[in-house]
């Protein structure tokens, strides 16, 4: 399938690279082409069992690959969330603990959020870019970054060796920039290209044009379906006609900015098979939090249920995203897996795929679930000490095996979920299972002492939140 343009197609001015065939056992080299989404819910695929968005490419990598049931984001916001992806830390570790631009507060909270967090990747992380390059690959990066302008922040400044960043009204699909390898020579839109589709074309070129032995990193972050809620017009009809077989749930708009994304996907997969190199090709899809559900900039994008909440709570809807895991020939075909595990471990999952440990920072290697083994039981955190957007609250939360445990930190209140029986989180068992509520609060209190999480501070005394203040 090819993406429809309003005028040619841009050329990278480089030469592209590929690899050679792989198995696990020879541990070599396989491409990856890692896709990244916008805001795009749990519940958002028809693979996901969305029965109004029309998604046929991704539902065949499902089909093809293994979904993940519970994958979840290390953050219920955007930047922090890909603080997770890039680097294998969490969040709270680096300080990055909100988008950049967060800076929202409530008057009638007895908090204000954090004053020293920080506000973009700083250069001296080492990134998963970075660490490609050590491998030999070429990397090459497409489209929102969201992790800093600043000196050293940039992608080309954090391992890609080629970057096409949204650098202007990332929220205007109709009405943008893109920053080509620096901010000295930028592309702007004039009205007539579709956004989600220049970032596909983008990818096409690097994809067609590749010749070389070396493996490339193609790293696709779609703004897409963030809001503002622009879709192409061509793609709406369809989803009208729908809309009252529904009784009204479903967004139209959205629905047709996700098909733009779907129609992204099949295309780069088609040149992929085209050129035979699927084979060597590990592709992976997901988002990087949970979908918006309430009115922001516009009508409600999305519903999630029957998880709690959405993007900007640490709620099963704001963190909870859907995961898929590609490789021709190399992973089970259409399998589901139920184990968890967090984005922290991307970095450390490829690592262990070109035998290298499979650790790195906060990040856990989970080849054994993509082998169709198994992997340790093991505790995932998450830190927000922000007001979200989306009406969120300051709040810490861990999850370890079957429960959840929550941390509010204006109010104290703890709430526990055995998560394998409750995805919805209605019922809320701190007071009945008193002693898994403090086991689980002790290991989160320790993890955000360890990380050095930045706390809320106490408009009362101007001091930081005491962890050793909370009590049962």
């Amino acid at each position: 399938m090819q993406v429809k343009n309003s005028y040619p197609i841009f050329l990278f001015g480089f030469s592209l690279f590929f690899g050679g065939s792989i198995s696990f056992a020879q541990q070599t080299k396989p491409n990856i082409l890692f896709i990244l989404t916008d805001d795009l819910g749990y519940t958002d695929l028809g693979a996901y069992g969305n029965p109004y968005n029309e998604t046929p490419h991704l539902d065949s990598l499902a089909k093809q690959g293994i979904k993940f049931l519970q994958a979840y984001s290390a953050s219920p916001v955007c930047s922090p969330s890909r603080v997770a992806m890039l680097t294998g830390k969490h969040p709270a570790r680096v300080g990055l603990t909100n988008f950049l631009v967060g800076e929202r507060k409530d008057e009638n909270s007895n908090i204000d959020p954090p004053a020293d967090w920080t506000k973009g990747l700083d250069g001296s992380e080492f990134t998963l870019a970075e660490y490609l390059k050590t491998k030999g690959y070429e990397t090459v990066f497409v489209g929102k970054w969201h992790l800093g302008n600043q000196k050293g922040q940039s992608p080309w400044e954090q391992g890609f060796d080629h970057s096409r960043m949204i650098s202007k009204n990332g929220l205007d699909y109709y009405n943008y920039s893109i920053a080509e390898d620096g901010f000295e020579k930028q592309f702007q839109d004039d009205g007539t290209y579709y956004l989600t589709d220049r970032l596909t074309d983008y990818g096409l070129e690097f994809l067609k044009k590749q010749e070389s032995e070396r493996p490339f990193f193609l790293f696709m972050s779609y703004s897409a379906p963030h809001v503002l809620l622009v879709p192409r017009g061509d793609k709406l009809a369809k989803y009208f006609f729908k809309y009252e077989k529904f009784a009204g749930k479903y967004n139209p708009n959205y629905a047709a900015m996700i098909e733009s994304v779907d129609d992204g996907v099949g295309a780069m997969l088609a040149v992929l098979e085209e050129k035979g190199d699927l084979e060597n090709t590990l592709v992976i899809f997901t988002s990087d939090n949970g979908g918006v559900g309430l009115p922001e900039l516009g009508p409600i994008p999305t519903d999630l249920s029957p998880l709690r909440k959405w993007k900007g709570h640490a709620y099963e809807g704001g963190i909870r995203i859907p995961a898929i895991f590609y490789w021709k020939g190399k992973l089970m075909k259409g399998k589901e897996v139920e184990a968890y595990f967090s984005n922290t471990d991307y970095f450390a999952t490829i690592k262990d795929i070109l035998g290298d440990e499979g650790i790195q920072e906060d990040g856990q290697s989970i080849l054994p679930l993509l082998k169709g083994g198994e992997i340790q039981e093991r505790a995932i955190f998450w830190h927000y000490p922000h007001f979200s957007n989306q009406m969120g609250r300051p709040s810490s939360a861990i999850r370890k095996g079957d429960w959840k445990l929550v941390f509010f930190y204006e109010s104290g209140e703890k709430e526990l979920y055995r998560i394998t029986e409750d995805d919805s989180e209605a019922k809320n068992l701190a007071s009945v299972h008193l002693e898994k509520a403090e086991e689980l609060w002790g290991e989160l209190k320790d993890w955000l002492l360890e990380t050095k999480a930045p706390m809320p501070i106490i408009k009362a005394s101007g001091r930081d939140f005491d962890l050793n203040s909370v009590s049962f």
